[in-house]
């Protein structure tokens, strides 16, 4: 199955940018989709954005829309999170997920359930 790895975290000012990487491994991806989940401290995980791997069609979470953007390499295997104009309340460990289930409403992939496969997570820490 499917190995997931994330990296790129780490501390930055308040409207700096940082960009997540998320390298995957194991089987080959077919008809998928992929995306990046935060916890912020004392809070339940939430979703941020998925990118599925055949289309490339991305969705976003209002509150990091038009701020982050997700996105895969050309050797597809890795994708990134590019976070730009960071808020203190952008804290949180980025964990990225992966699916092998293909759904036809792009809805379905900002729901946690959805992913079977989960990283350990990066912390993204934004000082005021």
């Amino acid at each position: 199955q499917v190995q997931v790895a994330e990296s790129g975290g780490g501390l930055v000012q308040a409207g700096g940018s940082l960009r997540l990487s998320c390298a995957a491994s194991g089987r080959t991806f077919t008809n998928h989709a992929m995306a990046w989940f935060r916890r912020p401290p004392g809070k339940d995980r939430e979703f941020v954005a998925a990118i599925t791997w055949s289309a490339g069609t991305t969705t976003y979470a209002d509150s990091v829309k038009g701020r982050f953007t997700i996105s895969k390499d050309p050797s597809k295997a890795t994708v990134y999170l590019h976070m730009d104009n960071l808020k203190p309340e952008d804290t949180a460990v980025y964990v990225c997920a992966a699916s092998n289930l293909k759904y036809p409403v792009l809805d379905y992939y900002r729901t946690s359930r959805t992913y079977a496969t989960w990283g350990q997570g990066t912390q993204v820490t934004v000082s005021s």
